[in-house]
């Protein structure tokens, strides 16, 4: 998201909460008008520091997932999707569990009588809620479609807390499916991805796989997005040219677009920078190219990137005429369970039985299983298609009967004698049939 953008967003915020007073009846000259006028300011600026907050603290755990997955091959996921879907697990977190995730996911803070404090769930999710609504947008309207869609599929009778799915639900807009997940898990794992499918026009497909949830599983929590746009300077087909893509892997032959036009540009000693708009010059493709002559590898700059570099390269574009040649192609990227990524990023209590979700139900039992993510891409000479879809899948700790020994998984077996203790024999069995 440009800085544009994101002051477009801000706006919009304050000029709901400006018009409120208004509305309250308050009469021109009435002090009490110049008292809520006074008030909805400072509102109107906690709004909009929020909301720069969020999208800066989300820019960089977009960054550092991105370190995270980047390794051989070809990668394309979308973070605002990742984060939107934890930012509702957040939400039902509690102690340790929710300020690992909320520091993990760069939710913005406060400072208060001199310590720095995160800010409520509530204005964390009424940001996620600002910036979703400011997203939205239809070809006839923008020039560009960007959709993004929650939902929570819940088991049926568990008694969830109302105050949090009127949270998710007021802010964004996740509606509450009821589920059976323990006696039809693969029917309800079928809805949910069929649900993905219609969000994202088919382009996520099977989010979940078999597997993916059991008759443990509580809720599912689901953000999907769609965003398909035209460039606003086309590629000509005529133009289109077979050619040869240097890959870590080898060369390649490869269709690659050329364009001759003015573009916001940066280019250093170590990178170029290329900004591409989209019909309604409200998003664009920014496309980093390390220099070939350059020390500094694609590997290198990646584990470099920050926030800090990005407004760098910003900064710096300025219009210019520029050739582009840019290869056509389209990739989908996952299912990926991305829980270890999360581990290691800082979210360790979420997962295990120290979890504390007890804003979901009032109780303990809740942690989060795996967390599913797939992403498609297509670049063409018209522009670009993408969607991603993320599914945070909560479980609740199994009860065990302390009598009931069912040896139905991997196991290891040994015979020994009694009256020595001495071992004879040792195996595991961790197949049949």
């Amino acid at each position: 998201m440009n800085v544009t953008r994101l002051a477009g967003l801000a706006m919009l915020a304050a000029t709901v909460i400006l018009l409120a007073p208004v509305e309250a009846g308050c009469e021109e000259g009435d002090p009490a008008a110049n008292t809520v006028t006074a008030q909805a300011s400072a509102t109107v600026k906690i709004e909009r520091d929020d909301l720069s907050a969020l999208v800066a603290g989300s820019n960089d755990f977009a960054f550092a997932m991105y370190g995270r997955l980047a390794g051989d091959g070809n990668l394309f996921f979308s973070p605002y999707s990742i984060s939107t879907a934890l930012a509702m697990t957040a939400a039902g977190a509690r102690g340790a569990t929710e300020q690992e995730m909320a520091a993990t996911l760069g939710f913005p803070t406060e400072t208060i009588d001199g310590v720095e404090t995160p800010i409520s769930r509530e204005r964390v999710a009424e940001s996620f809620g600002q910036l979703q609504e400011g997203l939205a947008a239809a070809p006839e309207t923008r020039g560009y479609e960007l959709n993004v869609a929650n939902s929570l599929w819940g088991q049926e009778s568990y008694p969830f807390s109302y105050s949090f799915l009127d949270l998710i639900d007021s802010n964004y807009g996740g509606g509450f499916n009821r589920a059976d997940f323990i006696n039809n898990a693969e029917m309800e794992r079928m809805r949910i991805n069929a649900w993905v499918e219609d969000e994202t026009r088919e382009r996520i497909q099977n989010l979940i796989p078999p597997g993916g949830v059991n008759s443990l599983t509580t809720l599912v929590l689901v953000n999907a997005v769609y965003f398909k746009g035209q460039w606003a300077r086309q590629f000509a087909e005529e133009d289109t040219q077979d050619d040869v893509f240097h890959g870590e892997s080898g060369d390649a032959t490869v269709p690659l677009m050329r364009l001759k036009s003015d573009f916001r540009y940066y280019v250093d000693s170590d990178v170029q920078v290329l900004e591409m708009p989209y019909s309604g010059d409200e998003v664009s493709m920014l496309v980093v190219l390390p220099d070939e002559e350059s020390p500094m590898t694609l590997a290198a700059l990646e584990s470099n990137l920050s926030s800090e570099m990005l407004d760098g390269w910003a900064a710096g574009l300025s219009e210019q005429e520029v050739t582009v040649y840019l290869p056509r192609f389209e990739m989908t990227w996952g299912t990926e369970n991305i829980a270890d990524h999360l581990r290691a990023m800082g979210i360790r209590t979420a997962f295990g039985a120290e979890a504390d979700f007890s804003g979901m139900s009032g109780g303990r039992e809740l942690f989060i299983g795996p967390v599913f993510h797939k992403a498609f891409v297509a670049v063409n000479e018209e522009g670009t298609e993408a969607a991603a879809a993320t599914a945070v899948v909560m479980k609740r700790l199994a009860i065990r009967d302390p009598n009931v020994f069912r040896a139905d998984r991997p196991f290891m077996f040994l015979i020994r004698d009694n009256a020595t203790g001495g071992i004879l024999f040792m195996g595991r069995v961790v197949d049949l049939g």
